[in-house]
């Protein structure tokens, strides 16, 4: 600011040669560097972003190849050239923008005003950064490369085709991004802050099911083998969500954390001589016995009793509840999967600190897999109701005639992580891309709350 600006020697040409000249550019006479074409804007201004700006380059050889387009172009456009009038041809009303494009505002209107084309309004705002992980597009392609994430859309990621894929739902971002407000200061937030409002979106969102991570048999003695109950549970507890059965039966699978052969007074589930209900199930059940691997030493099957009372006797009250999930083929339970569990991605709040690199501080144990899991059979409605939540931005809308919404803009179908449930005393899930007829796959969007007063 302050010295004085030259103008280019070709500035006033006539606009005939400059055409000449810019056709010249794109068919291949000049190498990089050699020629560029320049907007005729005003030097006089106090704002750089109207002093002439850059329209179009000739990038180096080894960036000139387009995965479209191959090696059709050798010239190719400038961000403050494109960036109006994009947005200008695709209708959009507000140009969202970070901070450091602000001066642009000036020129982004410039450029409209003299093409005499529809100006859409920019706005800035500041950036909203999330510690623990990694946003830049120079360090995420360099995790996909090198094999540390499987893609773009990796869960492990906070790009929004890896937030869609994980499974948290457009409603919950928005409910986030509104909790925090707008504003032209940088924003740095913490990830436990982020997942602690998606768990409270999720919570008033999506159905309950029961689901096993790792599952433990128990069989109840005192059941005959063909012992069918059928218990009502509902969906959730609004109402509103609806309510499914299951059943009940001799075998039923635990998870293996709800069992410890040696019992204290300090732990509330299933142990030799303890009593625990089964969430739903009339009447609890206490262990009696269990059977171990003589190799692994492993558990594998506890032996229980099903404290039916006899006629005028009170129950049993048990001091706590497990979830659990039936052996029952004619009602198509239990459903296997393999369930994806994620963690972060680094170990620390700040990757890029690192002194050997970003890539030094992942996180070996970023993902969790548990290939034997297995879900209530309940899953399947849960499924075809999909998309939960019905009102996230996720179902194909029509008008009364039966066209599209949005100047008849198709909106795509719901994916499969549209299905989405809260496993009960484990977390929130929802089904992963990969998931096929034989295969059923689903990932973790975040744990519940711990409770760590009680075990």
């Amino acid at each position: 600011e302050g010295k004085p600006r030259y103008a280019c020697p070709h500035r006033d040409r006539p606009i005939a040669e400059s055409l000449t000249e810019f056709r010249a550019m794109r068919d291949g006479k000049y190498e990089a560097g050699e020629a560029a074409l320049r907007m005729k804007q005003n030097l006089e201004d106090g704002n750089p972003q109207m002093w002439d700006l850059f329209a179009y380059r000739i990038p180096e050889k080894e960036h000139r190849r387009h995965h479209r387009t191959g090696d059709k172009w050798r010239i190719y456009p400038t961000y403050d050239f494109t960036h109006c009038l994009c947005d200008s041809f695709e209708g959009i009303t507000h140009s969202l923008c970070t901070t450091e494009v602000e001066l642009s505002r000036v020129s982004y209107e410039w450029l409209c005003d003299e093409l005499e084309v529809y100006k859409p309004m920019q706005r800035e705002y500041g950036r909203l950064n999330v510690s623990g992980t990694v946003l830049s597009k120079r360090k995420i392609v360099e995790l996909v490369n090198k094999g540390h994430v499987r893609a773009w859309d990796d869960p492990r990621l906070y790009t929004l085709i890896a937030l869609r894929r994980r499974g948290i739902p457009p409603g919950a971002i928005l409910s986030f991004v509104n909790e925090l407000g707008v504003t032209k200061a940088t924003t740095n937030i913490e990830l436990h802050r982020f997942e602690t409002s998606i768990r409270r979106y999720l919570e008033l969102t999506v159905p309950r099911l029961m689901l096993v991570l790792e599952p433990l048999t128990v069989i109840i003695d005192g059941l005959d083998e063909d012992h069918l109950e059928m218990v009502e549970v509902p969906f959730s507890k609004n109402p509103a969500y609806g309510s499914h059965t299951i059943p009940f039966t001799q075998k039923v699978y635990i998870e293996r954390s709800d069992f410890r052969e040696v019992d204290s007074d300090d732990y509330f589930r299933l142990a030799p001589g303890k009593t625990v209900g089964l969430l739903k199930v009339p009447f609890p059940i206490t262990a009696t016995s269990f059977e171990k691997d003589s190799n692994t030493g492993e558990v594998t099957v506890v032996h229980a009793k099903y404290e039916k009372p006899s006629d005028g006797n009170t129950p049993k009250k048990p001091k706590s509840f497990i979830h659990w999930v039936a052996s029952s083929p004619a009602h198509n339970s239990p459903i296997n999967a393999t369930v994806r569990a994620f963690q972060p991605l680094f170990k620390s709040n700040n990757p890029a600190a690192h002194p050997d690199g970003f890539l030094a501080d992942i996180n070996p144990e970023s993902e969790q897999i548990f290939p034997h899991a297995m879900i209530e059979s309940g899953f399947e409605e849960i499924r075809q109701r999909a998309p939960w939540p019905a009102e996230a931005g996720e179902k194909k809308t029509t008008d009364a005639d039966g066209n599209n919404e949005a100047n008849g803009a198709q909106r795509a179908a719901p994916g499969p992580e549209s299905v989405r449930f809260q496993g009960m005393r484990v977390a929130y899930f929802c089904v992963d891309r990969e998931t096929t007829k034989d295969n059923l796959i689903l990932n973790r969007i975040v744990s519940l709350k711990e409770d760590v007063g009680k075990d």
